[in-house]
C-alpha cells in the first residue's frame, strides 16, 4: 500500500470514499516537529479541487486507473459519443466526464479515457493538438514571427494568443498543458 511519501502527479487515489486526483504535491520537514506531505488533489468527477495535508508516510489508497484510447464519433448538447476501436462499442460521455478536454476534441479524432472497474471516470487530452483558426483579426503586412500576438478563436471555441502573422483558416499546433501556440501547421 503506497503512503504520502510516493504521491506523484497524476496518481488517482481514494480519500474518504472519494476518487481524487493529486495535481501538486510538496514534502515539508519543518525544523521542529514531523515532517508532513502538503497536497493539491481534484475530485475526479465533480472537478472540485482541495487541499490537504498528510503526516509522511501516511497510508494511501491507490485507485489502479486504466487509460484506454477510444475515437470520439460526434457529440451532442448532452453528451459525446465515443467508440472502442477494436470491439465497436459506443458509450456516452456526459460534458461533466471530459470538462475542458472538449476545447481540444474534434470529431472522428482519438480521445485517452481513463477507466476505473470498467467505469469511464475522465477524459485526457492530448499534450498537442491541430486545430483551425475560425476567427482573428487580419495581419498587416510586414508582421512576422518576432512580432507580438493577437487572440484567436480556434474551431473549438479555444482562444489562444497566435503570432501577427497566422490567419483566419490557418491550421495550427497548440499545446494543451498550457494553451499555447507552437506552429503554424500549414500556409
Amino acid at each position: 500500500m503506497p503512503t504520502s511519501n510516493d504521491f506523484r502527479r497524476g496518481m488517482v487515489i481514494d480519500v474518504d470514499g472519494t476518487l481524487c486526483q493529486i495535481v501538486e504535491f510538496q514534502h515539508v520537514k519543518p525544523g521542529k516537529g514531523a515532517a508532513f506531505v502538503r497536497s493539491r488533489l481534484k475530485e475526479v468527477l465533480s472537478g472540485k479541487v482541495l487541499d490537504r495535508t498528510w503526516r509522511a508516510g501516511e497510508k494511501v489508497t491507490e485507485v489502479r486507473v486504466e487509460h484506454r484510447v477510444w475515437e470520439l464519433l460526434y457529440r451532442t448538447d448532452l453528451a459525446w459519443v465515443v467508440m472502442n476501436p477494436d470491439t465497436y462499442e459506443q458509450i456516452h460521455l456526459d460534458n461533466d466526464m471530459v470538462g475542458d478536454a472538449a476545447y481540444y476534441l474534434k470529431d472522428n479524432s482519438e480521445v485517452k479515457i481513463a477507466f476505473v472497474d470498467d467505469r469511464p471516470i475522465m477524459v485526457e487530452p492530448p499534450d498537442t493538438v491541430v486545430l483551425r483558426v475560425v476567427e482573428t483579426d487580419p495581419g498587416l503586412k510586414g508582421d512576422t514571427a518576432s512580432g507580438g500576438s493577437k487572440p484567436a478563436l480556434l474551431e473549438t471555441g479555444l482562444r489562444v494568443q497566435v503570432p501577427l502573422f497566422v490567419q483566419e483558416e490557418d491550421i495550427i499546433r497548440v499545446d494543451t498543458r498550457n494553451n499555447s501556440y507552437l506552429e503554424r501547421v500549414n500556409s
